[in-house]
């Protein structure tokens, strides 16, 4: 009998993060110094960071514990379902066997509260009572909301425009855990001023809104910090436990991937189920195929250059080694707004450049299709952003009834779409536009790039 639902005994959960930087097949790229293009040291990142979250951003160590207090809180609702994904694998009519790891049943509804929780709890053992982010599509806003509602904490949240206004009932959400929520760019910071008065009709970035954050935590004599949801080393160690429960879980029912995909803006939850099978690639050769999606209209690992380039628009953060578009990159208003970042995770872009990844782009609306498709199937209204990497799954699926071979495609669930229905009335009218971003947007991007030795 098929088992559709592989469940993890909670006392087997892993106690454990995977650090995949020893495991890299070259050096890991250090990130820069914005003014002296020098290695930061611990010192630089200070005015941001915790000591835990510095430690563990340029650790060494393959495996970091879990503290127990973190392990408390993922209790709540790890390990997390793996399901095997039978009535879509019936539906495309493929030999080929689905999984999917569910991260929507998260509280926030996505993966993103695995990090909210160790960040905000690294914070508070510093001593730290307030934090600063940016959100785009709202996911890790309201991950952050709950986790510092958790701790305690207040929480100021920067949402890029285009999703403030498209997603209102994000904002309610995260309003409900005690967040202060505010339009990106906004009025409260220098740089928000700056660019209304350049761009008052401006949809907003990523970009901006991290610089805004930023600027709020660094301008706060130390009382607050900072808190990023993707691209980060730490960020994407925290996330490690998806992929490391879902090994788990395929064991137990004696079944390992061929393929693993997930949806890629920063990085977070591709990398989060990636890197625990990546390590049996770079350590034992096992063959895996793994690909990351992204949007036609952001499209950072595809067609960015690769090179050191600033985490945001206001030149704030360190220079990192990334798959880029330009800092300056403002979007199309796509409505999967957590893929509408100009760069990718360092740790990422060194996986897809030295061919241990690679990734595709998608467009919008089939994207959509392949998210009702898979909702009709499985019965779960997947977000935008995870709506790309099922339009993967799909397709390698359909290559599978084409060639008959029977892979095993795993993919992450990384979010539902609960928030979102207004992009499937947008799908459904009709009225979605598929953005292709043109040539001349990376051309300019090389000019803004800082002249550093890539």
């Amino acid at each position: 009998m098929t088992q559709y639902n592989i469940l993890l005994d909670p006392s087997k959960m892993p106690d454990a993060w995977y650090n995949i930087i020893p495991d890299l097949p070259v050096p890991f790229p250090p990130p820069l110094h914005p003014a002296t293009h020098q290695p930061v040291n611990p010192s630089d990142l200070a005015v941001l960071f915790p000591p835990g979250l510095i430690e563990q951003e340029a650790s060494g160590q393959s495996v970091i514990s879990i503290p127990g207090e973190v392990m408390d809180v993922y209790r709540l609702y790890r390990p997390t379902p793996l399901r095997r994904a039978v009535r879509l694998e019936k539906a495309l009519g493929t030999p080929a066997k689905i999984y999917y790891k569910n991260e929507s049943v998260s509280p926030s509804g996505s993966h993103k509260l695995n990090t909210a929780v160790a960040q905000a709890y690294y914070n508070k053992v510093a001593g730290i009572n307030e934090l600063t982010t940016e959100t785009g599509a709202g996911q890790w806003g309201t991950a952050l909301s709950i986790a510092c509602a958790f701790f305690k904490m207040k929480c100021t949240v920067y949402m890029v425009r285009v999703s403030y206004e498209q997603k209102p009932y994000r904002r309610s959400v995260m309003q409900t855990y005690g967040a202060r929520v505010l339009s990106s760019p906004s009025k409260e910071t220098e740089f928000g001023k700056k660019i209304l008065a350049e761009q008052p009709d401006t949809t907003g970035s990523l970009g901006i809104a991290i610089s805004e954050a930023i600027e709020d935590a660094a301008k706060s004599g130390g009382a607050k910090k900072y808190s990023l949801g993707s691209v980060l080393n730490h960020v994407l160690l925290h996330q490690t436990i998806i992929g490391e429960e879902a090994k788990m879980q395929m064991e137990s029912v004696g079944a390992y991937p061929d393929v693993v995909i997930g949806c890629c803006g920063g990085g977070s939850n591709f990398a989060g189920l990636s890197f625990p099978f990546a390590k049996d690639k770079l350590r034992q050769g096992r063959k895996i195929d793994f690909i990351g999606v992204e949007p036609a209209a952001c499209p950072t690992l595809t067609r960015g250059l690769y090179a050191y380039d600033f985490g945001d628009t206001g030149m704030m953060t360190p220079l990192l080694k990334q798959y880029t578009l330009g800092h300056n990159f403002i979007p199309s208003g796509i409505h999967a707004g957590g893929l509408r970042y100009h760069g990718i995770a360092t740790l990422l872009a060194v996986l897809v450049r030295e061919k241990v990844m690679r990734a595709v782009a998608c467009l919008q609306t089939p994207c959509f299709e392949a998210a009702v498709t898979f909702a009709r199937a499985e019965g779960i209204v997947p977000a935008p952003e995870t709506a790309h990497a099922i339009r993967v799954v799909v397709d390698e699926a359909l290559k599978c009834k084409e060639t008959g071979e029977k892979k095993t495609i795993l993919f992450n669930f990384s979010g539902h779409g609960h928030f979102d229905m207004g992009a499937y009335d947008a799908y459904f009218s009709g009225k979605l536009e598929d953005y292709v971003l043109e040539q001349s947007v990376i051309d300019a991007a090389e000019e803004c790039i800082p002249k550093v030795a890539n």
